[in-house]
């Protein structure tokens, strides 16, 4: 036992007893950095591969339709004479038509129209819809039964046929109204095919985002903060704006950025068939449409306008889709 106590005082040395600095006693931090919901939405959105580089090749064919035509030194009507029916060149890098006029300011022009169009539409449905789909979940009761059904009225209603006649209907007003009226001559240039493509929009697509906005009001509306709410003496309209949308925005975003390859391939098709954008202005579905009588000796005209359209509907699909993912808190790690 003594042997023991005395190696063990051997080991002792005066340096054993100099006092710990604050060093050692300073406690570790346990905070961490508060991630928010947009800044972790933004994190797993730019862990997705494949929607960051739709979202380049979206922000590419944004600068190519919107600066493109302020660069290009000729206009998308222009008829450039000695030009007629050119394969594509350094002059005419897409080529030209059988009137002259350069078909890669045609496609840039072309390519805003639809992104104006995809653009437009999406926040008017987002705006009808999420209105109507907010009230008709908040007030409930019958109020909501009739108006879901208008909502399966609408629906059951062949969308093409019922945009292709309200179409025909308000076209030659809108026509009329544009012409005549002082207050409206500005709008000439966009031509009243367009304005009825935003006004047939805005009658028929909500419907979708109405159904989301309903189901996510039933979710929230039993909640204990909108019950508090509604006992500090909030009334419905404030209720729906500062409690109950603010809470369905990663929905309403996803869904929007969804609906405008839709709305983009809708405006197309009409072009297409001859009811879209007024002529001389530009669409990637008229220009698909005036090329299909010479695709076999100038089949540049079909390929290019045809190429362009699909990569702008792929884009926006595959970066809707990676922003839904990124916005649902369920995909949180």
């Amino acid at each position: 036992m003594m042997k023991n106590i005395l190696s063990i005082q051997n080991r002792i040395s005066p340096e054993d007893f100099t006092p710990l600095g604050e060093s050692y006693f300073k406690e570790e931090s346990l905070e961490t950095e508060e991630i928010g919901y947009w800044k972790a939405s933004w994190q797993r959105l730019r862990a997705n591969k494949i929607a960051m580089v739709a979202l380049v090749i979206i922000i590419f064919l944004a600068l190519f339709a919107f600066v493109g035509p302020l660069l290009s030194p000729y206009s998308y009507d222009q008829q450039i004479r000695g030009d007629e029916a050119l394969w594509p060149c350094l002059k005419h890098p897409f080529g030209t038509d059988r009137l002259g006029r350069d078909i890669l300011v045609r496609c840039m022009v072309g390519a805003r129209i639809s992104m104006i169009v995809g653009l437009v539409s999406a926040v008017i449905v987002m705006i009808v819809g999420s209105i109507y789909g907010a009230i008709a979940g908040l007030v409930g009761g019958k109020v909501d039964i009739v108006m879901m059904r208008i909502v399966d009225i609408i629906y059951s209603v062949p969308e093409i046929l019922l945009i292709v006649v309200i179409k025909m209907v308000i076209s030659d007003p809108l026509e009329t109204l544009i012409n005549n009226v002082p207050l409206f001559h500005g709008l000439q240039k966009i031509g009243s095919g367009l304005i009825a493509i935003f006004i047939v929009y805005g009658c028929l697509y909500w419907v979708g985002m109405a159904r989301i906005v309903r189901g996510q009001i039933l979710q929230l509306k039993n909640l204990e903060y909108v019950t508090a709410a509604e006992a500090l003496g909030c009334n419905r309209p404030r209720l729906i704006r500062e409690h109950l949308l603010p809470n369905c925005i990663g929905q309403l975003v996803a869904t929007v950025m969804l609906q405008i390859p839709s709305a983009i391939f809708t405006e197309a098709f009409l072009s297409y068939l001859g009811i879209g954008v007024s002529a001389p202005m530009a669409s990637l579905g008229s220009l698909t449409s005036e090329a299909l009588n010479g695709i076999t000796s100038y089949p540049y005209r079909v390929i290019f306008p045809a190429v362009l359209i699909s990569l702008i509907i792929l884009s926006f699909n595959l970066f809707g889709d990676g922003l839904r993912d990124a916005l649902d808190p369920k995909m949180k790690k």
